[in-house]
């Protein structure tokens, strides 16, 4: 009846309201010109600041006795116990700015950054920074050119980090700054072309103890400057030759996150033992990258064999002439570890023979500067060239220059330039000075692809060339360590087939890597609600590449009424009356007008600035005048639902304490609500309040209950019980699929007080053959209140006459010992039960039996969901029981019969349905339709995991069933309630079948792989883009410039040492 009434007035409103179905392509090429756009002014800002380090550097002198006092970030601003500024420091104004995440900063001059193990007056630093002190006037100007910049800087070769807009540094709790700008991925991307590196390291018995240490600490480091364009590779040698991942034998893998963690892992366990034998594993490392170009695998550009070792005592002279002379295409750097330089002059000569570098590293702190040297050597070719490759890093967080959780957990990408020295005397050398960049976070990159276009289901990702995820509102980077969010070790390696698992062939993947344009279908299961709820949709992709960079744009619009959108025209005097509502709010994280551009105009929010926008006080604002127009009318469209929901409280019948909060929300993302009860009466104190992201209108999803409206038809209610800690877009499911409640204290800063409802249903608008969302309308309901009106409604008074009834007399829910009465939703959780630590969870896990029965009776089937993004403990602990629950079955009937019609009465009652009686609509011109907590010494690792999902086959309205268990017979019945996603289950209470049918648990369980499958998946590499550009080699190279002496001869006397010490450890 409610869905009739809500077809015949939108009848009445079709003149002034039209339906549009989304173009998806028109859509995601729109999105990639403004994203090309946004981006390419990154890119002239950095390539500006290229040009003015270069220039600097090519007018200035070097001067070894340079006094030069510039801006150290350690000590601006402090005093010693005099009072006096600290040398290097100063008086350095900051003032807190809304830019920069409220950071005291200052954005009239950049500071300069020293690792604590850089001497901070080197006459090296000095120079560089006095010649970068000309990069000052292009932050600035950069800034005022483009006010949605964030951090510019400058990490220099020598070791120091210019940091635009200035800050105090703040050092770690031990007062060391460890952070050096050569070890980001930004600098290393940029400063080289993408590499293939095989690193070799000596395991025999001369390398125990610190030099073994030191070894592995080399290798690891040398890991870190490695990235997701790169591949790599570990051999150890002693008497044989051994690969430290025997998965990866012969192989060469991509060098992401996930392999460099797992080779550091493998690394800590190398032994010695054994004799030396460099020859084989030299040959071994060249046979592999000679493979690798030959097949078209790897990089197919620079490849380098980094040599860890305390010497080499063999002929392998040989080696190099038949495998890497004359073209000496292969790069060779070695590291002689140990204080002993007996074999300096062999390992020195392999180096520089091969066009590669040698270092000696005889303590742990030599590790750092001796490995990034190799960095420069291979950054030769490039600065021979002049070629400023633009490169753009993938996803990451930068825990390390922000010290607060809410600056450090933001996702962001870099875009980077190396700066070359173009002074003639030094051209053959390839001297790199360092590298400049500048920080994109994502969220600001996908407020260019706004949700109101996309639609409740729909959203927007990118990926890079890899296909890793750059953004994806399904990406969750995130997972709880106790009480703190910390990145997973894989969160910026996660494969666009791990996210979009329905695409299972990877055509998806496939195109968007290969940065195609085109569209896609696809059937899939989305859950909502953390997997209380799972929608079965036909997705709709349309991709396309963002020109400039290595990245692909993705949406998906959802098929019906998802794909159509309705606009309607309305005055803005009237809207603005309509607008400025005490009742109304819009989404503070979407962007009706940018208030980032003009610095004046970013204390306003979002409402602020679009009335002083719509009111002429603030001409200037970029607006979005689609977003504008349609949510003033749809303010005009929901302004009567405030006097009927004040009509309503008026009536205390109304509501009865049960109903606290009345609300709706548009696709617009205007919101309005009205509060039946007092601040202190309410028990749902968080909802609908600024911190409860689950239920507003964020960046990336549309609240939990519109989702939930929109999953039934207009009319048909959805009742749920709001699952807590969902606090924002970094979910972590790992313990959001447990139905076990939580602790009291688990999630206390995010659950509500209280137990409440959730009653929605969603509102279509209807023109002509088509029909659109509109928006979604419901109320939030005290549980503890409704369940006493339930157990009321579901109890016969003691006087009532049972003369001549068989069974049960009166009939009781809530005092009937023979009785279990459950109220259900369509995916099997309890709504309402006698038992209050029932409500909330699975009622498999409840009673197996009985949700064992309905499965196999076809009333309920499960459905498989996976995680590919899942952290799994070492041990897993369940504590789940099924309640015993009991009488004969035309008593169990009987009751659910009465039940049923007072439930409907009851529902009706409540005047739910009457909330938003569309009578009151027509005033207007138009209408519209838990967790366990962890232990401490719980370890969590990334794992695959496949858990279950139950869903209601509603074409079974009613059923009952008797299960037979060992010496008694357990009965029970089922309906659906009408108009909802309800099921009143009443069940017998005298027999126990939890031995013969266990619970039924929504648990996620963990995907095991075998060692071969394993093996199998690790070293797959899925289709990639390679980037365009490789500078691998340069004729005009200085190959001489190796570390060693320029001119260095194979010592044959040195070399028949080496073979009588040999043979004498042998003996």
């Amino acid at each position: 009846m409610y869905t009739i009434k809500n077809e015949l007035k939108y009848k009445d409103i079709e003149p002034i309201v039209k339906i549009e179905e989304v173009n998806g392509m028109e859509l995601v090429k729109g999105f990639a010109e403004e994203m090309e756009n946004m981006l390419g002014r990154k890119m002239k800002s950095v390539k500006r600041m290229a040009e003015a380090a270069e220039d600097a550097d090519f007018y200035h002198e070097y001067n070894a006795t340079l006094q030069f006092e510039y801006y150290n970030s350690m000590m601006i601003n402090t005093v010693d116990e005099d009072g006096n500024y600290l040398e290097l420091g100063g008086e350095f104004p900051l003032e807190e700015n809304e830019h920069f995440n409220k950071l005291l900063v200052s954005t009239q001059q950049s500071v300069i950054q020293v690792p604590t193990n850089v001497y901070n007056k080197d006459p090296d630093i000095l120079n560089d920074v006095y010649m970068s002190e000309a990069l000052n006037d292009v932050f600035v100007s950069n800034f005022d050119k483009d006010p949605t910049l964030t951090w510019q800087y400058f990490g220099s070769a020598t070791g120091f980090f210019r940091l635009y807009p200035g800050i105090q540094w703040t050092p770690d709790e031990n007062g060391v700054v460890t952070f050096d700008a050569r070890n980001r991925n930004w600098y290393i991307q940029a400063a080289t072309s993408p590499k293939d590196i095989i690193i070799v390291v000596d395991t025999s018995g001369s390398m125990k103890g610190l030099r073994l240490t030191i070894a592995k600490h080399t290798i690891n480091t040398i890991l870190d400057t490695l990235g997701e364009n790169d591949f790599v590779n570990v051999i150890a040698y002693s008497d044989y030759v051994q690969y430290v991942e025997p998965c990866f034998k012969g192989a060469l893998v991509q060098a992401d996150l996930d392999n460099r963690e797992h080779f550091k892992v493998l690394v800590e366990g190398l032994h010695v033992k054994g004799e030396g034998k460099v020859k084989k594993a030299m040959k071994e490392a060249f046979r592999v990258l000679n493979e690798a170009v030959s097949m078209g695998k790897g990089s197919l550009c620079n490849q380098a064999i980094m040599l860890i070792t305390d010497g080499a005592m063999e002929d392998f002279q040989q080696v190099f002439e038949e495998f890497n002379w004359p073209e000496r295409r292969v790069r060779v750097f070695t590291y002689l570890i140990g204080r002993e330089l007996t074999f300096a002059d062999n390992v020195k000569w392999i180096a520089c023979n091969n066009k590669g570098y040698y270092t000696h590293i005889s303590t742990l702190a030599d590790v750092q500067e001796n490995v990034m040297e190799y960095l420069h050597v291979l950054s030769r070719p490039m600065v021979i060239d002049h070629d400023h490759d633009i490169i753009w890093t993938e996803a990451y967080m930068d825990s390390v220059l922000f010290n607060t959780q809410a600056q450090s957990l933001l996702l962001m990408t870099s875009v980077a330039m190396p700066v070359f020295s173009k002074k003639e005397e030094t051209l053959s050398h390839g001297i790199l000075l360092g590298v400049v960049g500048t920080d994109v976070p994502l969220k600001e990159l996908m407020r260019l692809a706004p949700l109101y276009k996309l639609g409740v289901n729909g959203y927007a990702f990118l990926n890079t060339n890899n296909g890793y995820i750059l953004s994806h509102p399904d990406l969750r980077p995130l997972y709880k360590d106790g009480k703190k969010l910390k990145p997973k070790p894989n969160y910026n390696s996660v494969d666009l087939s791990e996210v979009e698992w329905e695409d299972t062939e990877d055509i998806l993947r496939t195109a968007m890597v290969k940065g195609e344009t085109g569209t896609l279908s696809l059937d899939v299961r989305v859950s909502v609600d953390k997997g209380r709820s799972i929608l079965f949709l036909k997705n709709e992709y349309f991709y396309t590449r963002i020109n400039e960079t290595p990245f692909s744009l993705g949406i998906v619009l959802t098929s019906g009424p998802g794909k159509f959108i309705f606009t309607g025209n309305i005055s803005v005097e009237e809207g603005l009356h309509d607008l400025t509502a005490s009742d109304v709010l819009i989404a503070s994280e979407w962007t009706y007008c940018e208030t980032d551009i003009d610095p004046h105009h970013r204390k306003l929010t979002q409402l602020q600035a679009v009335v002083r926008y719509l009111t002429g006080k603030e001409p200037d604002l970029h607006c979005d005048e689609v977003l504008l127009s349609q949510t003033l009318f749809d303010a005009v469209v929901t302004a009567p639902m405030e006097a009927y929901w004040t009509a309503i409280s008026l009536n205390a019948s109304g509501t009865d304490d049960v109903i606290e909060t009345a609300f709706l929300g548009t696709r617009s993302g205007l919101m309005r609500f009205f509060r039946y009860v007092s601040a202190e009466k309410c028990v749902a104190k968080k909802f609908l309040s600024a911190s409860d992201k689950a239920n507003l209108f964020t960046l990336d999803h549309f609240p939990v209950w519109y989702r939930r409206a929109v999953e039934n038809r207009a009319g048909r209610f959805t009742y749920y019980i709001p699952k807590g800690d969902l606090q924002d877009v970094f979910r972590d499911y790992e313990s959001d699929y447990s139905t076990i409640p939580s602790p009291p204290d688990h999630d206390q800063d995010y659950e509500d007080d209280g137990r409440i409802l959730i009653a929605v249903t969603s509102v279509t608008v209807t023109a002509g053959q088509r029909t659109a969302v509109a928006g979604a309308v419901g109320v939030q309901m005290s549980l503890e209140m409704l369940e006493k009106r339930f157990w009321a409604i579901t109890s016969q008074p003691n006087n009532t006459d049972c003369a001549g009834v068989e069974g049960l007399c009166p009939l009781s829910c809530s005092d009937n010992v023979d009785l279990n009465c459950y109220v259900i939703d369509s995916n099997g959780f309890i709504i309402i039960s006698k038992e209050t630590k029932e409500v909330g969870r699975f009622v498999g896990e409840i009673d197996g039996s009985v949700m064992s029965q309905l499965l196999r009776m076809g009333m309920f089937k499960r459905i498989s969901l996976y995680d590919y993004q899942a952290m799994c403990k070492a041990s897993h602990h369940s504590t789940s029981s099924a309640r015993p629950l009991l009488s004969p079955l035309y008593n169990v009937m009987a009751a659910l019969k009465w039940f049923i019609s007072n439930i409907i009465l009851f529902l009706l009652d409540f005047k739910i349905y009457g909330l938003w009686d569309l009578d009151h609509f027509a005033e207007a011109k138009a209408s519209f339709h838990a967790s366990s907590k962890k232990s401490k010494g719980d370890i969590l690792q990334p794992c695959d995991t496949e858990y279950p999902s139950f869903v209601y086959e509603p074409s079974i309205k009613e059923t009952n069933s008797v299960i037979k268990c060992g010496r008694c017979q357990k009965v029970f019945v089922i309906q659906q309630i009408p108009d909802s996603n309800l099921l009143l289950m009443v069940v017998q209470a005298d027999c126990d079948c939890s031995r013969q049918y266990p619970p039924i648990t929504m648990e996620p369980r963990e995907v095991k792989y075998n060692a071969s499958v394993k093996c199998d998946r690790m070293k797959s590499q899925k289709i990639r883009r390679r980037p365009e550009s490789c500078h691998a080699y340069h004729p005009q190279e200085n190959a001489k410039d190796c570390g060693g002496a320029a001119e260095i001869q194979l010592s044959a006397i040195l070399f028949l040492i080496s073979l009588l010490v040999s043979a004498l450890i042998t003996h």
